[in-house]
């Protein structure tokens, strides 16, 4: 009798597995090579769709709603362990098949699913870390996220308490706090989140490390004591390492030399934060390239949008729309504007018109290509109106490329 085989949508993975309790409590932990039998290939929204159809009751709907209890337990106690819930703008650029223009772009939205996959991740990470670090106390790759500098959150207690609103940055958990309570009467819903935006500009670089070398391990974003990555070794190479030591742990690989040398690992370490630093600037410059192609073809919009930052000469505004971030100044040869600047406010005053932090504007939005080696998204100011100011005549200095998102310190 001939026995055939047949795998149908698997995959080889590196897996970690935890029993829990009801309470997402973890009762045990183990790692393995292992084999998935893949049940359904879902995207985000597909999976959201499915846990909320009530009339659904088959058992991949019933398992995802399993899993979506569990993250909602294991995301409350992170927050309440101190964990930091941040913002920022992230963009998704719709291409033209043929062409390959951005014909439309919209921010991410983040679905339940999105938070439900995210929070067992964190959870392997942090497993995967304890257990290498047992096994390889003085040379396994871990991640630390520094504490800010008491002086890095001046611009975020300066902005909130020009709302009547009071930020603690004693810790992580106050500042998690402070913000969850950050609200002011008849201000707009978005108000919370410009304020998480200034919070994620205050933090530092999250950043690899090698144990042996660093007897600081702490995670100040996430609030544990010990992270990792291992969840995505197809696009990080920090993680093929975590692999390779995790391999080591179960006994399914053997060592080797590089592997157990801590001077080593700590100079991959330092590799690996270089070029991720170089990955953010690429990621910077490409969604500022795509942004130009985008209004180039779209032309002068007007959009609404917040004054993010105040400066001596000019305000920068956030547009939510496009998580789109520009300059507009006031101080070009061409205007003749009487321009004050209350640096405690702080308060930028142009001809009489009061510009402060979180003000809720208008602006119009252009790509200046009068210089082809320089092309340029300019912002004028369109409400609240300054009679001595006319975007239509003016030429301000340029604006800087849109800011994307800071890359999560995860």
């Amino acid at each position: 009798m001939a026995t055939v085989h047949v795998l149908c949508a698997c995959r080889l993975a590196f897996s970690c597995i935890w029993e829990m309790t009801p309470k997402a409590e973890i009762v045990s932990t183990r790692f393995t090579k292992s084999i998935i039998n893949s049940k359904a290939s879902l995207t985000y929204a597909e999976a959201q769709l499915m846990m909320d159809d009530a009339g659904r009751k088959d058992p991949v709907t019933s398992s995802l709603r399993g899993l979506n209890s569990l993250a909602k337990i294991l995301k409350q106690r992170r927050i309440q362990n101190g964990a930091l819930t941040l913002a920022s703008p992230e963009v998704r650029f719709h291409m033209d098949s043929e062409t390959h223009d951005p014909i439309d772009l919209q921010t991410k939205e983040l679905k339940e699913t999105n938070s439900m996959v995210e929070e067992f991740m964190l959870l392997a990470n942090i497993s995967v870390a304890e257990r290498i670090v047992g096994e390889f106390p003085e040379c396994a790759l871990l991640r630390r996220h520094p504490a800010p500098p008491p002086s890095n959150y001046d611009i975020l207690v300066k902005a909130a308490k020009s709302k009547n609103i009071e930020i603690q940055v004693d810790s992580a958990k106050a500042l998690a706090e402070s913000l969850d309570r950050a609200a002011v009467p008849g201000a707009p819903p978005y108000l919370n989140t410009l304020l998480r935006i200034l919070a994620t500009r205050c933090m530092m670089q999250a950043i690899y490390f090698c144990s042996g070398m660093e007897p600081d391990t702490h995670h100040y974003g996430l609030a544990t004591a010990i992270y990792t990555h291992f969840t995505s070794p197809i696009r990080r190479y920090s993680d093929v390492i975590v692999h390779r030591l995790l391999a080591v742990c179960v006994g399914a690989d053997p060592t080797y030399p590089a592997l157990t040398d801590k001077q080593k690992q700590q100079q991959l370490c330092n590799n690996l934060n270089y070029r991720h630093k170089m990955a953010q600037y690429a990621q910077r410059s490409s969604v500022a390239f795509h942004m130009q192609l985008f209004f180039k073809s779209k032309g002068v919009v007007s959009e609404e949008g917040f004054v993010l930052f105040v400066r001596k000469n000019a305000v920068v505004v956030l547009i939510p729309k496009y998580g789109l971030e520009g300059t507009v100044f006031f101080d070009s040869k061409d205007l003749k504007l009487n321009i004050t600047f209350d640096e405690e406010g702080p308060t930028l005053c142009v001809d009489g018109i009061a510009l402060n932090m979180f003000d809720h504007v208008c602006v119009r939005v252009s790509l200046d290509s009068s210089n082809l080696q320089h092309q340029r998204i300019r912002m004028h100011l369109v409400r609240p109106e300054i009679p001595g100011y006319n975007p239509a005549e003016s030429t301000p200095w340029g604006s800087p490329s849109p800011r994307p998102k800071k890359p999560r310190q995860h």
